[in-house]
């Protein structure tokens, strides 16, 4: 029995993302993508951008559906899933890490921050610094805040749904965000709008 899922909002917005994705990586190697979910960004973006080695993570959990999608794809820059997930104790960061592997000199994240806790949202910057090399870029898609206000009406509905589902959870604000990334040594270099309401935040070290 196949274990993927299925996101008809990776569909939707995975041609806008490619679009910034490809000015910004043009000049990159390997990409850590963290919270891949069902896979379907990392074989999209791994078939349309193959100079790039596509490293896909997430929960164990949901690892399998991952790479079913991707050995169906069977690209050669798509290697298998990690697992990976931001942690709380013993320390804050990404967990489990691999042994030994070489940095990444960018990270891509998409529709991850709000369904975290905050905890995890800082334990996910907080786990930068070990798996991005000097000069790396991170790229994170998804609805923001910004000065604590709603973009849209959509954006608050969407919020209320969020909370209802996991009082943890909900659209982070911009500035807290840029305030975790700065911790870790990263800048905000350009904040894209995307469409419904999302945007496309990329910082570098």
């Amino acid at each position: 029995m196949s274990q993927q899922r299925w996101s008809e909002a990776c569909e939707r917005n995975r041609d806008p993302i490619l679009a910034v994705l490809r000015r910004y990586l043009h000049d990159r190697h390997r990409v850590l993508e963290i919270g891949s979910g069902t896979g379907q960004h990392a074989a999209y973006f791994a078939e349309h951008l193959p100079h790039l080695l596509w490293q896909a993570s997430d929960h164990p959990d949901y690892l399998g559906g991952i790479a079913e999608r991707l050995e169906e794809a069977a690209l050669p820059n798509a290697p298998a899933p990690w697992p990976l997930q931001a942690e709380l104790a013993p320390v804050r960061g990404l967990a489990p890490l691999p042994d030994a592997f070489e940095r990444f000199d960018a990270v891509f994240s998409a529709n991850t921050l709000h369904i975290m806790g905050w905890p995890q949202v800082e334990a996910f910057f907080a786990g930068l610094p070990a798996v991005m090399a000097e000069g790396a870029l991170l790229c994170v898609y998804g609805p923001f805040n910004y000065s604590g206000s709603y973009s849209s009406d959509s954006n608050r509905q969407f919020d209320a749904w969020l909370k209802a589902r996991d009082p943890e959870s909900g659209i982070r604000d911009a500035e807290a965000v840029d305030a975790l990334a700065s911790a870790q040594g990263l800048g905000l270099v350009e904040d894209f709008a995307m469409p419904a309401n999302n945007r496309l935040r990329i910082w570098g070290r």
